[in-house]
């Protein structure tokens, strides 16, 4: 999913589509950050100087966690289920340009999930 994603925000912005650029690069954006390690987690090796420091070329590097096709699935269906709430939200409050923008991201998003 990831690389389809990152193949259509090229395609996207070459056609300087800005709805579908940012779109993509939302849902891009959090499923990097799903796969971040938690902050609470501690750093592994220790220094007596530096209370929790890394010590070595790359020790402070993390694994990131792998995130299966569905779980990125789920982000992606997350993030039009997001669009789509606020739209309506949008709607109500009278801001239809606001909401038509919305509206079109998450159908953006929906070609990645095959659902209209």
């Amino acid at each position: 999913m990831r690389t389809s994603l990152r193949d259509d925000l090229k395609t996207a912005l070459k056609a300087r589509n800005n709805v579908a650029v940012a779109a993509i690069r939302s849902a891009l954006a959090a499923i990097d950050n799903a796969e971040a390690v938690p902050a609470d987690r501690p750093l592994s090796g220790g220094n007596e100087h530096v209370a929790g420091a890394a010590l070595g070329v790359g020790a402070a590097e993390a694994q990131r966690r792998h995130l299966t096709e569905t779980d990125m699935r789920s982000i992606v269906a997350n993030e039009v289920r997001e669009r789509s709430a606020a739209a309506e939200e949008y709607e109500q409050a009278g801001r239809d340009d606001l909401a038509e923008r919305l509206r079109a991201e998450a159908a953006v998003l929906s070609r990645h999930l095959g659902t209209p």
